[in-house]
């Protein structure tokens, strides 16, 4: 090769694993168990992973005598090659079982996008090692061989890797009978070979590296003589060490002791200064790619975000709101809010902002975003939406807070394609009370056809306008407190909004106030029809069926009209 020429890094799992195998450097592994382990074996700088068995059966809470089957370790690796894109060389045990298991074995493993294993001549099932080394039974020299031959003439990659591991020194059969092997298992295929012994010095196995003399790369598993210093390894030709079992030991150690302190002290703050953030374990996760990838592929799939109006005791309610707002009454066992916050979820809207602001302090926070409108005593809902005015991004659901419905009313919502839509329930439209708002007028009544005319929404009655001139015409139903908006209809949601607020009179002004504000600025505003389905909670005698309501489960009841319907005018 030219001087000048880079050196040719192989891109495959396998093959940067095979380099490391041959390279004239001495290389290191280091073992991991799980996803989890695995990746933070990557960002510790290692080249490889070892896939330990002892460790992989660990952490199933198993002993290291086979009793994790080979599926289970397999499944258990396609996590850690997930998480890593290291080469793994797996702790394959015996072969689990004879040549047969070891040629399907290696074409799974080549199938998960391992890169090699290394297999170990003792007979199925195993036990570990370092467990009475000596009474454990050694397999056939010649029937070992023809499980390399098997695994050799099964792998589709010509990089996949299979290390023969000699357990002669660890069952006491002597350096000759170990070396006899060594020479056996290369000559049959193996890719290396993984010498093993149990004492606290390297003597044997530097012994062994000596008579050996580079026949072909030599991997080492210094566990018991740890303290010898690498330089030594260096020195005797050895390839490849693996540090076999540390990080399933050193999580072992940590949880223990992380368990036996809060479980004496009841208490967390003793620990939480010593072990991992939660958000490191959500980096470890790749959490924030998931996140990225949630704003590509999930942006329009529906409203992704709402914005509920909470700021009312609720008038005619003061004997029941004196410690908490009208969102937090009980209505069948859960309160207002929950409800509400349980039909968004439902329908995939998740990142909900709930606008408190009498007793916002008893406000169950639970799966939600809480603001306070500070001044709800002196000001309206568009004051109190104002409040939220930064969570107002992407498609968005604004919300009375003092609604129940069914469920069909939502997902329709967020289903709509207009950048402004609202639902108006046409089983009301008795506007003879003028202090009664929310009445709707909109360019078509409701033909109960089930594929009707697109509906747009032409005013609102408000506060602000119960004298206007189209209050006197019947109005075709009545706007139930929901309104979307899509992530195109933001920017004029937010321009209409501003030029409300430099009015003198913003802080009276109500949610229909600003529907009719829109409409006035050319916005079309698309009507979902519905026929009752739904009810506000705005007086004693709403809340006492509210109850009725919620517990009610048949999609159509008796006398819907009269029972499912009322409005909500909640801040």
């Amino acid at each position: 090769m030219n001087a000048r020429e880079p050196a040719f890094v192989p891109t495959s799992r396998s093959a940067r694993l095979r380099q490391m195998l041959v390279s004239n450097e001495l290389e290191f592994m280091m073992e991991a168990h799980n996803g989890l382990s695995a990746r933070i074996v990557r960002e510790a700088g290692f080249k490889a992973i070892w896939g330990s068995g002892l460790a992989i059966s660990a952490q199933f809470g198993v002993r290291d005598n086979n009793e994790a089957s080979w599926t289970q370790v397999v499944d258990n690796l396609e996590f850690m090659a997930d998480a890593s894109d290291l080469p793994i060389l797996l702790d394959g045990d015996t072969g689990y079982g004879n040549f047969n298991n070891v040629r399907r074995l290696v074409r799974k493993l080549e199938q998960r996008g391992i890169a090699g294993v290394c297999i170990e001549d003792k007979q199925f099932p195993k036990t570990n090692s370092f467990i009475n080394g000596e009474a454990q039974p050694l397999a056939d020299m010649d029937e070992f061989c023809g499980k390399i031959k098997a695994g050799k003439d099964s792998q589709s990659d010509e990089n996949f890797s299979i290390v023969a591991r000699v357990e002669a020194l660890i069952a006491g059969w002597g350096m000759d009978e170990a070396l006899r092997r060594a020479e056996a298992y290369r000559q049959a295929g193996a890719d290396a070979i993984l010498i093993h012994s149990k004492l606290s010095r390297p003597d044997e196995i530097l012994e062994f590296a000596r008579e050996w003399a580079g026949r072909g790369p030599l991997v080492i598993v210094p566990t018991k003589y740890y303290s010898t210093p690498t330089e030594v390894f260096r020195e005797a030709g050895i390839s490849t060490v693996i540090w076999a079992n540390h990080l399933i030991r050193a999580a072992t150690s940590a949880m223990q002791a992380v368990a036996k302190e809060i479980h004496s002290s009841e208490t967390l703050v003793n620990v939480e200064d010593s072990i991992a953030a939660v958000n490191e374990i959500f980096r470890l996760q790749d959490a924030d790619e998931y996140s990225e990838a949630e704003d590509r592929y999930l942006s329009s799939a529906s409203a992704g975000s709402a914005v509920v109006l909470a700021a009312s005791r609720g008038k005619g309610l003061e004997a029941v709101t004196e410690d908490r707002p009208k969102v937090m009454l009980p209505i069948a066992g859960k309160p207002l809010l929950r409800w509400l916050v349980d039909a968004f979820k439902k329908q995939g809207v998740n990142d909900i902002t709930v606008v408190g602001g009498y007793r916002a302090d008893a406000i169950d926070t639970a799966g939600i975003k809480l603001v306070v409108n500070e001044q709800h005593a002196q000001t309206g809902e568009l004051a109190s939406l104002a409040c939220a005015t930064g969570k107002l991004s992407g498609d968005t659901v604004i919300s009375y807070g003092d609604l129940l419905f069914r469920s069909y009313i939502l997902r329709d919502l967020v289903e709509s394609e207009a950048a402004f839509s609202v639902v108006v329930d046409s089983s009301l439209t008795d506007a003879e009370n003028a202090s009664v708002r929310d009445f709707a007028w909109c360019s078509a009544g409701d033909d109960r056809g089930l594929f009707g005319n697109k509906v747009t929404l032409r005013h609102v009655s408000s506060g602000q306008d119960a004298s206007s001139a189209i209050a006197s015409q019947t109005p075709h139903g009545r706007w139930v407190g929901l309104l979307n908006v899509r992530e195109a209809g933001q920017p004029r949601l937010q321009a209409v909004l501003s030029q409300l607020q430099a009015r003198a009179d913003f802080a009276t002004l109500d949610m229909p106030a600003l529907l009719n504000a829109l409409i006035e600025a050319g916005e079309s505003i698309e009507v979902q029809y519905v026929h009752g389905h739904w009810r506000g909670v705005n007086d004693l005698e709403d809340f006492r069926r509210a109850g009725d309501f919620a517990h009610a489960q048949a999609p159509f009841a008796a006398n819907v009209a009269a029972t499912d319907a009322a409005s909500g005018a909640a801040q």
